[in-house]
């Protein structure tokens, strides 16, 4: 069975025994702690040690980092190159810190790598430190002129006083504590890992309950919609409600093509390709394909294009759509349109039409050539 890993990140010389006693308190929960000092970091030899480090953040669940009064070696510009910047500047309102990476420790690039990769962090300050930083906060004009007895190094003084303003600034995450005995850092984390794992608990109830009661809902649902069609006797008006059912998906994507005559093309017997040929369009573009939330792009003969929320390949079911819809009697189509466009009226659009040229929007590595053919094939071979 895996066990939480802990990634403890400090400067060794002034914490170490901190490092230690914090050791046995993550061993005794059955908990993996992450160490340098204890060949816990794949020191990789074709890489800088500070490199080994921050590959190693993204490997553990959790980081805990503990800030005394020693800043710790000064990063190696290799190593920053490992870590997106850009990302960060987002993540706090105070990124002061970030307009000089170069300058920050080992310890805190591993912070920062955390951070990027989604890793929880939580931050200790020893009180001495925690107090001398508030006198900095009242005193910053006169940093150079002030040596706070909490910090080893003077010159080290703004770097940790600033990164500890970027953490407690954070968007999310940004709880920092203070601590003057390591208990008050095992206290703190036995609660809050304790109140995680229970909340944890709590979620998957909930989770557990809301699929059981959608579940119940959907089969409600069919049985309101076999109820229904079961009392319409009439052919066509079932034929109807079973199209209301069944074309709403179709009807959304007919309402976002703006069509200037659409009874024109309800009441013709059009295949796919014609009706998007009609519609001006030339050609369709995958936007991140590969992935879950892709989306399509359907451009028009002047460069405009349309934004379809899904891929090309739900374009092909909606093109089977279309084949059953316009092998309806005429009437019943105009019909089953009318009940889904005023029912649609207030939702979302499927569909978003942009008069500017798609190279405004996408640059070309972004965006796939989808073979038009390929997506009305399925009428020829349903």
């Amino acid at each position: 069975m895996p066990n939480p890993k802990v990634f403890i990140s400090s400067t060794c010389y002034d914490l170490g025994m901190a490092r230690e006693q914090l050791r046995t308190f993550l061993l005794g929960l059955g908990y993996e702690p992450i160490m340098s000092e204890y060949s816990d970091v794949l020191f990789d030899p074709r890489t800088h040690t500070h490199t080994s480090c921050l590959q190693e953040v993204p490997n553990s669940d959790m980081i805990v980092l503990i800030v005394g009064s020693r800043f710790g070696g000064r990063i190696i510009p290799d190593a920053i190159s490992s870590l997106n910047i850009e990302d960060l500047l987002t993540s706090s309102f105070n990124v002061d810190v970030l307009d000089n990476v170069e300058q920050l420790s080992i310890t805190q690039l591993e912070v920062l790598k955390a951070i990027e990769s989604s890793v929880p962090v939580f931050a200790f300050i020893e009180d001495k430190v925690w107090h001398d930083h508030f006198v900095y906060e009242k005193n910053k004009q006169l940093i150079g002129k002030i040596n706070f007895p909490s910090i080893d190094k003077p010159e080290t003084a703004k770097y940790i006083f600033e990164f500890i303003n970027f953490l407690r600034s954070r968007v999310k995450g940004n709880s920092v504590i203070s601590f003057s005995r390591v208990e008050d850092i095992e206290s703190h984390l036995r609660k809050q890992w304790a109140s995680l794992f229970q909340r944890l608990l709590k979620e998957q109830r909930e989770i557990a309950f809301e699929s059981r009661r959608n579940l119940s809902l959907s089969e409600q649902l069919e049985d309101l919609k076999t109820a229904i069609l079961s009392t319409i006797g009439n052919t066509q008006t079932k034929e109807i409600a079973r199209g209301v059912i069944k074309y709403r998906r179709l009807v959304d994507f007919l309402i976002g093509l703006r069509l200037p005559d659409i009874s024109f093309i309800l009441q013709g017997n059009f295949n796919f390709d014609e009706l998007l040929k009609y519609a001006g369009i030339i050609s369709i573009k995958d936007i991140d394909s590969n992935r879950l939330s892709a989306r399509s792009l359907l451009i028009k003969e002047d460069g405009s294009f349309y934004e379809y929320r899904f891929n090309s390949h739900v374009l092909s079911d909606v093109s089977l759509d279309w084949k059953s819809f316009t092998a309806l009697q005429i009437d019943s189509r105009q019909v089953i349109f009318d009940a889904l466009n005023d029912e649609r009226r207030m939702g979302p659009a499927v569909l978003r039409y942009r008069r500017d040229p798609i190279e405004k929007y996408f640059n070309d590595g972004d965006i796939e050539e989808v073979n038009l053919n390929n997506v009305v094939s399925s009428i020829e071979s349903a």
